[in-house]
């Protein structure tokens, strides 16, 4: 049944990314604006009954295996960006934002199996804490790289006299700039405060020093480093547009290998409790 409302609420972000594509395209945006936020309603609803199921069913916070970890991350990007709705209408974000909500929601779908029970390595009550903190700041992250994808864009149609084309729905480079730049500085906060979480958890689960090489924590320092050096690069030397675009797209970027990469091939303490 969980897998059901899981696909049903993939079906709808597909939805949600059309009338997302739709309010880009249309002079008129207020309909395609409700009609999004009742997409993503629904979606959201559907995808958080799913994910309690597993959570009863297995009795913690369904993170035991790779499905399960991009289920709750896809649940968690949908929700900061309803809030980004709610707080301040940016309906062209949809158009990069709800395709990627999708394809994580039906990757879970598929790969998500079974209920196992939680790994010996994971029994903590720092679990939710670190995990929470950490999918969060990865959803924050995603939420600045979408922003940046559409500052690309929107900056080439500029540059080329384009205006006026179908795409006239996308928001000023002004707004896309300081909006990514806020999302980072949250992602960051974030990030940090996961990173902290599970210094804390490694030291009174009393792991020997080994942990911080593992290749999830030394991609998760490679990310935490670029955005610092991006944000002071802003503060100081003014770093804007394009290269700051570039910069949080890379990150980005950082974070999906190492999501997909770290988690598939099973490799490190990360790897293995998968």
């Amino acid at each position: 049944m969980e897998i059901v409302l899981l696909r049903g609420a993939a079906g709808l972000y597909l939805a949600a990314t059309v009338a997302a594509l739709m309010g880009i395209a249309s002079i008129r945006r207020d309909f395609p604006h409700r009609l999004l936020m009742w997409l993503l309603g629904g979606g959201l609803l559907l995808h958080a009954v799913s994910i309690l199921m597993r959570a009863v069913l297995v009795g913690h916070l369904p993170v035991a295996n790779f499905g399960e970890g991009l289920s709750l991350l896809a649940a968690l990007l949908v929700g900061l960006f309803l809030a980004v709705q709610l707080r301040g209408p940016l309906l062209a974000l949809g158009a990069v934002i709800m395709p990627l909500a999708f394809g994580l929601t039906l990757a879970a779908s598929v790969v998500k199996g079974g209920a196992q029970p939680l790994p010996d390595v994971l029994r903590s009550v720092w679990l939710p804490v670190h995990v929470l903190l950490a999918l969060l700041g990865d959803a924050a992250f995603a939420i600045a790289c979408s922003a940046s994808i559409l500052y690309l864009v929107q900056e080439r149609r500029l540059k080329t006299h384009r205006g006026r084309g179908v795409l006239h729905g996308l928001p000023s480079l002004e707004r896309l700039d300081s909006f990514s730049h806020n999302c980072l500085k949250w992602g960051l906060i974030l990030l940090t405060l996961g990173i902290v979480s599970g210094i804390v958890w490694a030291h009174e689960a009393e792991w020997d020093s080994a942990w911080m090489a593992d290749p999830k924590v030394l991609f998760t320092m490679l990310v935490w480093t670029l955005y610092v050096v991006l944000l002071q690069g802003r503060m100081t030397a003014g770093w804007r547009g394009r290269w700051a675009a570039q910069l949080t797209i890379a990150g980005f970027a950082a974070i999906v290998v190492s999501l997909v990469g770290v988690n598939l091939l099973g490799i490190g303490i990360h790897g293995k409790a998968y």
